[in-house]
């Protein structure tokens, strides 16, 4: 999977080009919204972005892991994670692109074996 990376001036180019703010107006807004989820998850709230996913923290227990080099044993302390949750639009987004691509790839396949 070698695609692009999404980058905060991206989304804020997408945002001058699309909503028609000056260019660090939109760069202040995708700031202020990313700092916004930051901070909800930082304070342990969940995050809902309808139609995109969810961002949740959850608490993990101490636990023994184990040293993949020496093998040896090693305590893992509790910690605070996030997790991200697909929304099932965008599942089927995800699924529909994939299925539309293996579509091309295969007419390719064929019209070069022609």
């Amino acid at each position: 999977m070698g695609g692009k990376t999404l980058t905060r001036a991206d989304l804020a180019e997408a945002v001058y080009r699309k909503v028609g703010l000056s260019r660090t107006e939109s760069a202040e807004l995708v700031e202020s919204v990313l700092d916004e989820i930051c901070e909800a998850i930082v304070r342990g709230e969940t995050v809902k972005l309808s139609s995109f996913a969810t961002f949740h923290v959850r608490g993990k227990n101490e636990r023994v892991g184990r040293n993949p080099k020496t093998g040896e044993e090693v305590p893992i302390l509790p910690r605070r994670v996030m997790t991200f949750k697909a929304s099932n639009v965008l599942k089927n987004r995800i699924l529909r692109a994939h299925q539309s691509s293996k579509g091309k790839d295969a007419k390719q396949t064929a019209s070069v074996g022609e």
